[in-house]
């Protein structure tokens, strides 16, 4: 059996008004991340899956309950050597860059820890390849497409070597080139070397590409399950403020208007194959 890389127990945060009042964000949720998956957390603005992010990875550290990182319980004493474990993106890439070229930026962690030289330069051009930049190693970053700019992220959170990478909005600030960049790396890192990967995330083309789907509304988890079962419930994650699929609004319009269709689909590839297979092709 998979073992679990990340576990939160019973976790709960409020933040505290000026006034004295506290806003719960978090309240009660509890899940695990078993090793090697893909799990993306959605929800509404409000809906507290920020505030678990942070809660996740010790920028924050919960009122009640805990969590679980590799095996141990995330404290303020352990917390450097756990982070050390995770690499981290954000969502605006310009606020991680630190260095004059890529490749002095993806060697900055690195240097920070110690790694000597002949295994930082390693890393800085197998992180890159990873990623599809390695002919980027000299380019200024900010000089770079928006989802050029996150794919260097990336790539100086592999030369980390982390047991989990986290997107936190990584796509949210991209157009659609660059989203579907950064989301076909994953894709690829995942498949390729079997990464656990974290994600929060809106994009609904990241969602479908994860092996299950937290859904917070309120603070509390509303839902977990696979793509699939989530977006089965249609109505219920539109009435919380939540899109679905182009693909499956498309199927169930089609649906409607009388067209036979195996299942709904999730993708527009698979509904163009469904289309052409059950309709066009004999």
């Amino acid at each position: 059996m998979t073992s679990e890389i990340l576990s939160v127990q019973h976790l709960a945060f409020s933040y505290r008004a000026e006034e004295g009042q506290a806003r719960k964000a978090v309240d009660d949720v509890s899940f695990a991340v078993r090793e090697g998956e893909w799990i993306a957390i959605v929800g509404h603005n409000g809906s507290g899956k920020s505030t678990l992010a942070k809660l996740m990875i010790g920028l924050l550290f919960p009122d009640e309950g805990g969590v679980e990182l590799f095996g141990e319980q995330l404290t303020k004493d352990n917390i450097w050597e756990l982070r050390s474990k995770m690499g981290i993106v954000f969502q605006n890439p310009d606020n991680q860059f630190v260095g004059s070229t890529v490749q002095d930026d993806v060697a900055f962690a690195l240097e920070n820890k110690g790694i000597p030289f002949e295994e930082m330069v390693s890393r800085v051009h197998t992180s890159l390849a990873q990623v599809k930049m390695e002919d980027f190693l000299n380019h200024e970053p900010h000089h770079l497409s928006g989802g050029q700019k996150q794919r260097v992220a990336i790539a100086g959170a592999l030369a980390l070597e982390p047991r989990l990478l986290i997107l936190d909005e990584a796509t949210s600030m991209l157009d659609p080139q660059g989203r579907q960049e950064v989301i076909q790396v994953v894709e690829d890192l995942k498949r390729e070397s079997g990464l656990t990967v974290l994600s929060i995330t809106h994009d609904l083309e990241e969602v479908l590409l994860a092996d299950r789907v937290v859904v917070m509304n309120k603070g509390q988890l509303l839902t977990i399950g696979t793509p699939r079962e989530i977006f089965s419930r249609g109505e219920e994650l539109e009435a919380i403020g939540l899109d679905l699929p182009f693909a499956l609004k498309v199927s169930r319009l089609l649906q409607d208007e009388g067209v036979a269709l195996k299942e709904e689909q999730m993708t527009e590839e698979e509904l163009v194959n469904e289309l052409w297979t059950s309709h066009f092709s004999k």
